[in-house]
This record gives C-alpha cells, structure tokens and sequence, in this order.
C-alpha cells in the first residue's frame, strides 16, 4: 500500500509546478509487478488532483499576480490566457503534457472554468497519458523478454 500512496504523491507533485517526473516511478513499479489497473487508478488520481490544487490556485490567487513569488510573469499569464480563449476548454486534455500542462490547469481556474468540466477533461487526458504509458511499458518489456 505504501508504494501505491508514493505513486500518488509523486504523481500529485509532478501536475504542479514543481518538478516530478512520476512517469519514471510508475514504469518501476509496473516493472516490479504492481497491479497495473492499480498503478493507472492511482497516478491518475494523484495527477488529477495536482492539477485541481493549480486550478484552485488560479482561481483564488489571481490578485497577488504583482508579488514576486507569483509563479507567472504578466506577459506569461496573458499569452496563455490568449492561447486558452483560441483552443478552449477542450484542450484540457493536453493537460497531461511536460511542457505547459500544469500552466494550462492554472490558467484555466485563472478562466473561470466551470470545475465539473474542468476536472472530466484533465482527468480523462491523464488518465490516457498513464494507460498509454501501460501499454508501451508492457510492450517494451515483451519485446525485451524475447515474447514478441
């Protein structure tokens, strides 16, 4: 159990924005021979909920946008609320990607976007990301097993 809650943790810190990389934690203990709907049920939960606690952040901490401590610059903030308003809420899904993911779920509390479809998107776009991650982890390790 205490495996599956570290692959929680290190899946809920990589959606921040600070760096993990679960991805890495994940193929090991796939690797290991940890239940695999387990693993996938697990980092996407935790990832999930990494991008909810940006969205909270985007969402309630907008006026202290002039403190030095704000994650994001003015001119940052504002390209990615314009690159938000051309894509859309749909491109939610690329949530799970290493470069601006995590920006993308704070800009989208930052937009006000209605949370229900906020979290099926991110959640679904993560949740791909780890089952994709499943499959290509299982078929490396047949071809490398000699089994394919």
């Amino acid at each position: 159990m205490e495996g599956y809650l570290g692959l929680f943790l290190i899946s809920f810190l990589a959606a921040t924005l600070l760096p993990a990389y679960s991805e890495v934690v994940f193929a090991g203990m796939l690797s290991a021979g940890y239940a695999p709907l387990a693993l996938w049920a697990w980092a996407t939960a935790g990832n999930t909920l990494g991008a909810v606690l940006n969205y909270v952040l985007g969402r309630f901490l907008l006026h202290f946008q002039d403190r030095r401590w704000f994650p994001f610059r003015p001119g940052t903030l504002e390209r990615s609320q314009r690159w938000f308003q051309r894509y859309g809420v749909w491109s939610l899904l690329m949530a799970w990607a290493p470069v601006g993911g995590d920006a993308l779920t704070f800009v989208a509390g930052v937009m006000r976007v209605r949370f229900t479809v906020f979290l099926v998107l991110t959640a679904a776009g993560k949740g791909a990301r780890y089952a994709i991650l499943l499959g290509l982890v299982n078929w490396v390790g047949t071809r490398l097993a000699g089994n394919g």
